[in-house]
């Protein structure tokens, strides 16, 4: 039996399914920064005059909750639909998987017994695993975790531990992200300075981060096959070592490589990145 309430400071009626309760889907942080978010960008469209919609304004009339899939006692994901009209009765697609923010890191490692300063012989540490939404048990792409409570610093700097095996302090972590998209624009819309992979139908955002290190030749033979990741958690990974000019084939089913390599280079171009 379904449960409906309007969501406090605002004019959405929500309706949930039997499984999540009022209190819950109020609390869940995707949801939470999602709704905030939109209601910001939905209320631009009377602020601004030459926004696209200025003259006849969508409004966020209905979001109700399909499914919820939960880790233990906590929501991991849910399905929505929203139902986001004008007042011509015009509809714009609300259909939501929701799973929240996460992280990718492109680590970049050189033989400590190159020369300092040489741009010579850079590699990647990717990861290859089961992705069953994928349909594959050997995908190859950048580690990346999602963020579940703390920073997305935090985040990624315990992906890398867990994953790559490497211990990384979070102030030798380079927010490709946040270089590449400007901040606040006046007139531009609420949005994380992060990646969108599918952004026609899940609200899930990657910030991409970059750290760069020495090490020695034979250490890069040992992470090469090396299995790693929470076994009790059912991740079954195998590091995998590539020459960085190597990356936009080899991680070429990845958006997450793809993007992180497309970043660091042009951040390296205009001279954002050294």
């Amino acid at each position: 039996m379904s449960y409906s309430f309007f969501i406090p400071g605002s004019s959405t009626c929500a309706v949930l399914c039997s499984n999540i309760t009022e209190k819950e889907l109020l609390n869940f942080p995707a949801f939470k920064s999602w709704f905030k978010r939109f209601q910001a960008n939905l209320a631009l469209q009377d602020t601004i005059p030459d926004h696209e919609f200025h003259n006849d304004p969508y409004i966020l009339r209905l979001v109700e909750i399909q499914v919820v899939d939960r880790f233990g006692e906590r929501i991991g994901f849910l399905k929505l639909s929203a139902t986001i009209v004008n007042a011509a009765g015009d509809k714009l697609n609300g259909t939501i998987f929701m799973r929240g923010p996460s992280v990718g890191m492109l680590v970049l490692l050189q033989p400590d017994d190159l020369p300092e300063g040489s741009q010579d012989e850079r590699y990647v540490l990717l990861t290859s695993q089961p992705r069953p939404a994928a349909g594959g048990l050997r995908f190859v792409e950048l580690p990346a975790g999602m963020v579940e409570d703390g920073t997305f610093k935090g985040a990624a700097a315990k992906e890398i531990e867990e994953e790559l095996l490497m211990n990384i302090p979070e102030d030798q972590l380079i927010n490709l992200t946040e270089l590449a998209i400007e901040g606040d624009v006046q007139g531009a819309e609420d949005l994380p300075r992060a990646m969108f992979p599918s952004a026609g139908g899940c609200d899930e955002c990657i910030q991409l981060f970059m750290h760069e290190r020495r090490v020695p030749r034979e250490q890069l033979k040992e992470w090469t096959g090396k299995m790693t990741g929470l076994r009790d958690e059912g991740e079954k990974i195998t590091l995998k070592l590539i020459k960085v000019e190597d990356l936009w084939w080899e991680g070429a089913r990845d958006a997450k490589a793809l993007s992180a390599l497309a970043l660091w280079e042009n951040l390296k171009r205009t001279g954002k990145l050294k």
